[in-house]
């Protein structure tokens, strides 16, 4: 049996690998590694870095064949700050694979937060008065009116680069 490692013990973002690989030949291992980038990534670009360093760190450290990262973060555009989110898979030939996913615009009052210098975990259960809400449903879940959780959104994204490393792996190595 073949190992991933997610580079990550959250629940949510587990899941998401869960649900794609699930029943499969592959047995998933959740690890706690570091990002390598700020708590509250506040970019595309930083969001991004932080899911290749993740997937990177837990490919080496569950001595697996694949490893899988998955970032949440937000972005400004225009004076409006959004949701934004980001996977990549690697493997040990080389091959790296990324996928941004859905964005949605957040809140003045959450965006001015983010301003302050917050992390988007707090606001959301500053917002919503509940708690581990990064663990369960997300701001996503929140702002969708339960529509798409976070499991649902990563989930997406671990498709985009099981697609993508199928693809490059017939023709092969690829790097983002």
């Amino acid at each position: 049996m073949k190992t991933i490692a997610v580079g990550t013990k959250n629940e949510a973002k587990v899941a998401a690998v869960r649900a794609v690989f699930g029943g499969s030949q592959w047995r998933i291992v959740p690890i706690d590694v570091p990002s390598g980038v700020s708590a509250q990534p506040l970019s595309d670009e930083e969001t991004r870095r932080g899911a290749i360093q993740r997937a990177k760190r837990a490919l080496e450290a569950a001595e697996a064949e694949i490893g899988i990262g998955l970032e949440g973060g937000v972005m400004n555009m225009d004076g409006q700050w959004w949701l934004c989110n980001w996977g990549a898979l690697v493997d040990r030939n080389g091959i790296t694979v990324a996928a941004g996913g859905a964005r949605l615009a957040l809140p003045p009052d959450i965006g001015a937060g983010l301003e302050a210098g917050r992390e988007l975990g707090e606001l959301m259960e500053e917002y919503t008065g509940r708690r581990n809400i990064r663990t369960k449903e997300g701001a996503v879940g929140v702002f969708t009116n339960g529509r798409i959780d976070r499991a649902a959104m990563f989930s997406h994204i671990v498709q985009l680069l099981v697609g993508q490393y199928e693809l490059f792996c017939q023709n092969g190595p690829f790097t983002v």
